[in-house]
């Protein structure tokens, strides 16, 4: 029997910059499976979405970081991009928001670039974690294990390294954020 969301409430945290197919893969995949998705940035209004280097569509944004309550959410994704975590990471109230979730034990779904947050909100130390290989130094020199694997699980954390590892990745995220709080 596929993992279900029915009743969860998932929080996707996302800026300006963000890879428009590490967010729009996931969402679907958890709202495929049930979950209430919401659209967490740093400004109200809108984000815009790259493809690459390329403009991508902009997507509404349903809740700041400042409005935002983790409380409220059932688990989290940070999808990639290059720009994006560097906004995210940059911003206090979203690194306080992403830390929430690791503080109450909710699960995490991280792709790509998006681990840049994590550092910032210094929830890697002594997890074992993958990304886009550019972020391995910035992983080691904070207290993570990286690998290079295309998913990776520890704990609730689910993170993979780019693009084509969406199908492993959303396929996990699913079944992790349905086992609920680690």
């Amino acid at each position: 029997m596929a993992a279900t969301l029915q009743g969860k409430r998932i929080a996707f945290l996302a800026a300006d910059g963000v890879e428009e197919v590490e967010y729009v893969k996931p969402r679907e995949a958890v709202e495929n499976a049930g979950a209430r998705v919401e659209l967490v940035s740093i400004e109200s209004g809108s984000i815009q979405a790259f493809n690459h280097l390329d403009h991508g569509k902009q997507y509404p944004v349903d809740v700041t970081t400042k409005e935002a309550d983790a409380g409220a959410y059932d688990a989290l994704v940070l999808p990639g991009g290059v720009a994006n975590p560097d906004f995210l990471r940059a911003d206090p109230e979203a690194v306080r928001f992403v830390k929430a979730f690791f503080e109450a034990g909710k699960p995490v779904g991280v792709i790509c670039h998006g681990p840049w947050t994590l550092v910032e909100a210094d929830v890697v130390r002594g997890r074992t974690i993958t990304s886009w290989p550019s972020l391995r130094t910035d992983l080691t020199n904070a207290g993570a294990n990286w690998v290079d694997q295309e998913v990776v699980t520890d704990n609730g954390l689910v993170s993979s390294r780019k693009p084509d590892d969406l199908p492993a990745f959303c396929d996990k995220i699913v079944e992790e954020f349905a086992e609920g709080k680690h």
